[in-house]
């Protein structure tokens, strides 16, 4: 019976957390300052394999969006939001299955992300923080394409546009340590990858320990 009751009063606790509808903690904090709110801060929790998935819908519904109007095209960025929102900013492994599933429906116009969202409290709020991050590694751009005939023509593309921080030709080391642990001020993973330039290279900049020729960049994937 102690056993029981412990149990129950535990229980209770977490609904008393979560919220009375029993909501999972969010990994977002808001704050109201002056009658607006503000986002306090929020964790970064994507996975890589999450990250892959929702950017592999946004080309490929960019290039059905193109071919036919029965598609549209998704948004990456929107679809990790809906996705991080429903799972309280956490990405477990049911994730993916569930990123691909959504925008397939989206794609097909069965909904829209308005549609799924309107009811969800955060959604917002991690759309915005997910976009501070993400926004603008993804989209049109266009490179230099030599015909069969010699001349050179610019050709609009989609995709990732993200670019190394490096200038070409000159030498460089990385660190592929995207996601691992970080205590330096406090506990958080690392959100970027981490490249040692030589000293004096161009666009290379140094990091807040001052070592000389340390350079930081971030490259998607």
């Amino acid at each position: 019976m102690v056993l029981f009751a412990s149990l129950g009063i535990l229980w209770g606790i977490q609904i008393v957390k979560g919220g009375v509808s029993g909501r999972a903690e969010q990994a977002v904090e808001v704050e109201v300052f002056a009658e607006k709110e503000f986002i306090k801060w929020v964790d970064f929790n994507i996975s890589y394999e999450a990250l892959c998935e929702a950017y592999k819908w946004d080309v490929e519904s960019w290039k059905e969006a193109a071919e036919s109007t029965d598609c549209v095209h998704v948004d990456w960025i929107e679809l990790l939001a809906y996705v991080g929102a429903r799972h309280g900013g956490e990405f477990p492994s049911k994730a993916v299955p569930e990123l691909a599933k959504t925008a397939e429906k989206l794609m097909k116009k069965e909904t829209t992300i308005g549609e799924l969202t309107k009811d969800m409290e955060y959604y917002a709020y991690y759309l915005e923080a997910y976009r501070a991050v993400l926004d603008g590694y993804v989209g049109e751009y266009e490179i230099q394409k030599a015909s069969e005939d010699g001349t050179v023509r610019w050709q609009k593309c989609y995709g990732l546009k993200a670019f190394s921080p490096v200038a070409k030709g000159f030498e460089y080391s990385d660190y592929d340590d995207f996601g691992a642990s970080r205590s330096y001020g406090y506990a958080r993973p690392h959100l970027g990858h981490d490249m040692m330039g030589q000293t004096g290279t161009p666009g290379c900049v140094k990091n807040n320990r001052k070592k000389p020729g340390y350079g930081r960049g971030f490259i998607p994937g």
